[in-house]
């Protein structure tokens, strides 16, 4: 079941939800920031029981 995560967005700040899917496990994407549009690079990870969600500006 997909679940909903609050970050900040790597590039102004701002609080954003994203929409993960942790059942589908570990992934990498480009995912726009719904503020400032600006590409982001997020993470998921899952060890079966939590999820661990990073995001970061692309040239990171």
């Amino acid at each position: 079941m997909p679940e909903l995560v609050a970050l900040a967005c790597p590039y102004c700040g701002e609080s954003i939800e994203l929409v993960v899917d942790a059942p589908a496990g570990d992934a990498t994407y480009v995912e726009d920031c719904p503020v400032c549009c600006r590409p982001m690079q997020v993470a998921v990870e899952t060890n079966g029981t939590e999820i661990s969600v990073r995001v970061r500006t692309g040239d990171e």
